[in-house]
């Protein structure tokens, strides 16, 4: 990075350009004046200098045709970056099963559309150790608001007491109540398990059947209030004859006009970089809706919290893991619970760290707590410290370069809900500490909710974006961006980005040392508040100042496979200014979530022309999996990135 003197002696020179400028305009009128106030804005910030310093925002051209509401994106190992909509928050394109997904290539800047097999949109997604992404849960049904509600419904809790079969129901059965009389038709199909014989462990001898169970949603037949029951009763099945009537029923309580939630679905797939498909793989235990999947010292994939089938948060006793080698998911013994994609990421220890971000729903006072999950043994230990505890939601988190310091820093956030509160604070914890203990870092000058963070290959993490108020109310979009030192402990102003980011969006770090920006949803476009908001589909490069500070440093000829702890050598013209090495995980962003981002010290020597990298041993600090390898110069300027894969 440039000195702080050299970055004075350019502004001292753009400001006295401004001066000039604007001096003209005091002296030629109005036509002036506009230039100065639009057009010299443009020169000023295509100025090399000024790009040196600040560094400079682009839109990326995309074609109508594969023009799409981006609510997850993730870089893949070919250099692509896969964009996924879903139905993308537009309840028509559910009703209408329109779900898209985009394959980009950004050096050529082509695209491709990908078959998209179920509704993507708010599903969970990691990076798998063979470079595939693992993509789970999504969208089963679309809230809808009190007032919006026509039928009256809720949650069916269906028995069976046939220890011999398990019953079956298709979408559309009827359930009738014993004491209102009233009907409820199901939505969904239905497998409820048979019944489990419990006999007395000393005696052998048979005590009863507990009865299998199955939930599904229903809806009354019929519009209208009068048939909305204030109630628990019980449910026949009609189409059920002989004994699976009589041991088949139905128990619901309230079944009312109220707000419905969203609602998830267990289906699971992953996406092949190399195929440029979708592969089905075992559904989950548990229907998701908001999930987050983050990688366990196993190696297996953790699935945490989401809506369910019903739209109820997923208990803490239905946490469940994948198997990424035989594709299956199977429930864990840990109980802790969290509200939706909860920021948790995996420690170098093989412990977990919750820093209290989230995104959406679940209540104010379960779960919200930040703290070292001891998964293995199933205990968790707050961290106390956080400043705007209330005000967590919506934050983002970012595991501070290198890895292996292990430090956080929490960024923004805002009140449960629809809160219109949000957070100027950042906060700090060093969890090498003997007490770790959050601490502030430097504050915004506004509240930030859904702020954007990328690491950056020379260690400075960019921070774009985001909202004072609720998704963007009130005109509240920040066009704002920092670069934020981590030695330094200090936020820098740098170009401000051209287009407005709120829910529903996220940034990438590309493998040229670019960053891209996607999505936003803002709830309404204009300051009253009257105007529906319109989805963004419009993406942004935003080219950091290190790559207008001189050539890039080229690696070249090494190994496509790093084992941990291993050696690797790659030929360099520029091994003599070569400062620092880094391992950079590929992410996959969503709703303010990127747990995969990582960046990794190496260890550096110098050879005789090249370089000599170190992988580090430690599994849980490096992953198996696809890395970006990016060296740095003394004048902190990266190198292009080397994929390589460490088994």
């Amino acid at each position: 990075m440039k000195d702080r003197s050299s970055r004075r002696r350019r502004a001292r020179r753009i400001t006295i350009g401004a001066a000039v400028v604007i001096a003209l305009a005091g002296m030629n009128g109005p036509a002036l004046y506009r230039f100065g106030s639009e057009q010299y804005h443009e020169y000023k910030i295509n100025r090399p200098e000024y790009k040196a310093d600040n560094g400079k925002w682009d839109t990326v051209n995309i074609p109508k045709e594969f023009r799409l509401n981006t609510i997850h994106a993730a870089l893949l190992h070919t250099g692509k970056v896969l964009l996924v909509a879903g139905s993308g928050n537009d309840e028509r394109n559910f009703d209408a099963k329109k779900f898209k997904t985009v394959l980009w290539d950004p050096d050529k800047n082509t695209f491709k559309t990908i078959g998209t097999p179920n509704d993507l949109f708010c599903t969970g997604h990691t990076q798998l150790p063979d470079g595939k992404l693992l993509v789970a849960g999504g969208t089963r049904r679309y809230e809808k608001l009190q007032g919006d509600v026509t039928k009256a419904g809720g949650l069916m809790i269906v028995h069976n007491e046939d220890p011999d079969k398990p019953i079956n129901l298709p979408a559309g059965t009827k359930f009738s109540g014993k004491k209102n009389g009233k009907t409820f038709i199901s939505k969904d199909p239905l497998n409820i398990p048979r019944a489990k014989k419990v006999f007395d462990k000393a005696t052998g001898k048979f005590l009863r059947n507990d009865p299998g169970i199955g939930r599904v949603y229903v809806e009354a037949a019929k519009s209208g209030k009068k048939y909305e029951t204030g109630t628990q009763d019980n449910y026949r099945v009609q189409g059920l004859k002989g004994s699976d009537a009589r041991n088949t029923y139905g128990i619901a309580q309230k079944l009312a006009l109220d707000k419905k939630d969203f609602q998830g679905i267990k289906d699971a797939y992953e996406f092949d970089p190399v195929a440029e498909k979708y592969i089905t793989v075992d559904p989950m235990n548990e229907a998701r809706w908001y999930p987050t999947l983050t990688t366990l010292e196993s190696g297996k994939i953790l699935a945490l919290s989401g809506l369910d089938d019903i739209g109820q948060v997923v208990p803490g006793n239905r946490n469940e893991v994948y198997d990424p080698e035989t594709k299956k998911w199977k429930y864990v013994k840990q109980k802790k619970q969290f509200p939706t994609y909860p920021a948790v990421f995996l420690l170098p220890n093989g412990k977990l760290f919750y820093s209290g971000a989230n995104a959406g729903y679940g209540p104010d006072n379960v779960g919200r707590k930040p703290g070292i999950w001891d998964f293995e043994n199933d205990k968790f230990k707050n961290i106390s410290g956080l400043s705007d505890p209330k005000l967590m939601e919506t934050a983002g988190t970012v595991m501070l370069p290198p890895a292996q310091d292990e430090r956080f820093m929490v960024v923004g956030g805002g009140g449960v809900g629809e809160s219109e509160k949000s957070s100027k604070k950042t906060r700090i914890i060093d969890l090498k500490d003997d007490n770790p203990v959050f601490k502030d870092g430097p504050s915004f000058d506004k509240g930030t909710r859904y702020p954007q963070s990328s690491i950056l290959p020379n260690d400075d993490v960019l921070v774009t974006g985001g909202s004072e108020d609720y998704r963007g109310r009130s005109d509240s979009n920040i066009l704002e961006a920092r670069m934020y030192d981590s030695k330094a402990n200090e936020f820098r102003r740098v170009a401000d980005p051209l287009v407005g980011r709120n829910y529903h969006s996220g940034s990438i770090l590309l493998p040229d040392g670019r960053v891209v920006v996607f999505g936003s949803d803002s709830l309404y476009s204009d300051k009253g508040n009257t105007k529906p908001g319109k989805f963004e589909q419009r993406i942004e490069m935003y080219t950091p100042p290190y790559l207008y500070q001189g050539s890039q440093p080229k690696l070249s000829g090494g190994p496509k496979s790093i084992k941990r702890g291993g050696t690797a050598t790659f030929k360099t013209e520029h091994a003599s200014s070569i400062k620092k090495a880094r391992l950079i995980k590929p992410s996959a962003s969503t709703h303010v979530t990127d747990i995969d981002q990582r960046s990794v010290e190496l260890g550096l020597k110098k050879t005789s022309g090249g370089i000599q990298v170190t992988m580090p041993s430690n599994k849980n600090l490096v992953q198996p999996g696809w890395y970006m390898l990016f060296v740095t110069d003394d004048q902190g300027t990266p190198s292009k990135a080397v994929w390589v894969e460490v088994p």
